[in-house]
């Protein structure tokens, strides 16, 4: 029954992404419906979603219309479609088994096409027009560039784009971070699939060094290097005659960046986390001598308490033996004896 509706979801989008796109001017155009979907079309954007999800399709359709360029690349123009998934079941059926299980949304370069969660989705779908800004860099880098961006300059300056700086906090508690070598740019690549954990410190490098690039060059950004990567065809070149810099140099510049930035606070990181351990190991340990020293004072004290209570009885046995005890006092040549309740005198004649 799921997966019926799961199909039934994809053709009722499939019949509403099929219908012509709008390539004229900006402007509004009615929604069309078919069924329980909705189609907005503004500029060169289109968005379908499920009913449920119209206020978001008209939020991310302003917010793309409103935040439309890129740094460092010419204004886009080809047209794109946004689908928004109404169901868990139909995202993962939208974007196909090969991608990631963490992804909140995707693109896809060469249909123009962008796949994003709905309203369903959950704080780890993050914030939707940031997603939607990642995407749409995705798309506009590939139509300056086509496929010759690698992986992490794709990533990392969709991410850039985003302004996605809370990537970096992967770095602050990074053990690799504070004690290895980091990747150069073509090792990265290979850091977008080893799990989660891994793709995530991968992205967070990605952002940087990509942000290091375009803070080289004040005054143009990146605008002078992606044209000089479009004519050369070639990265290594387009460092060279945009920065003058090599890829291994540009590799050390900003691992020496990323380093200085980033590097203390992760052996701070660490080295908290190293005495929370600690703690944590010598914890059970200290909580047991610590009972075993306040049960020795407890016996300390009752022993005292004993000691005490018995000097006491003590005491007052001999304060009562005092008291019972005859006395006898001679006098010249009289004799007094004094006992308890009674005055008895016996004296003889001179």
């Amino acid at each position: 029954m799921q997966r019926a509706r799961v199909v039934a979801a994809m053709l009722v989008f499939s019949v509403i992404a099929l219908l012509p796109l709008n390539v004229g001017v900006a402007q509004s155009a009615p929604s069309i419906a078919a069924g329980s979907g909705v189609r907005l079309d503004r500029g060169r954007f289109t968005v379908v979603a499920d009913r449920r999800d119209v206020r978001l399709a008209n939020a991310i359709l302003s917010y793309a219309l409103a935040r439309d360029t890129f740094p460092g690349l010419p204004k886009p123009r080809g047209i794109v479609l946004i689908a928004i998934a109404p169901t868990a079941e139909t995202f993962r059926a939208w974007v196909g088994p090969n991608a990631p299980e963490w992804g909140s949304a995707i693109a896809i370069p060469d249909e123009r096409r962008i796949v994003m969660q709905g309203s369903y989705g959950n704080s780890d779908a993050g914030n939707p027009q940031v997603v939607l800004r990642h995407e749409l860099a995705h798309l506009a880098l590939h139509e300056f560039m086509g496929n010759a961006p690698p992986r992490w300059f794709d990533e990392g300056y969709a991410s850039v784009s985003a302004g996605e700086w809370s990537r970096t906090t992967a770095l602050q508690t990074s053990v690799s971070m504070a004690w290895r070598s980091l990747p150069d740019a073509d090792a990265l690549n290979a850091g977008f699939f080893g799990g989660s954990a891994r793709a995530e410190y991968t992205y967070a490098l990605s952002h940087l060094a990509v942000a290091e690039l375009q803070a080289i060059d004040q005054q143009r950004g990146l605008a002078n290097f992606f044209e000089q990567w479009q004519r050369t065809g070639s990265y290594d070149r387009a460092l060279r005659q945009a920065y003058g810099l090599t890829s291994q140099g540009f590799d050390a510049y900003w691992h020496q960046r990323v380093r200085r930035q980033y590097g203390a606070l992760a052996v701070v990181a660490n080295l908290s986390l190293a005495f929370s351990f600690i703690g944590l190991a010598l914890g059970p340990l200290y909580w047991s001598k610590r009972r075993r020293n306040q049960q020795r004072l407890e016996i300390m004290r009752a022993n005292e308490a004993a000691q005490e209570a018995a000097a006491r009885r003590s005491a007052l046995q001999a304060l009562l033996a005092l008291e019972n005890a005859t006395v006898t006092t001679s006098r010249g040549h009289g004799e007094v004896t004094v006992s308890r309740g009674s005055l008895d005198t016996q004296g003889g004649q001179a």
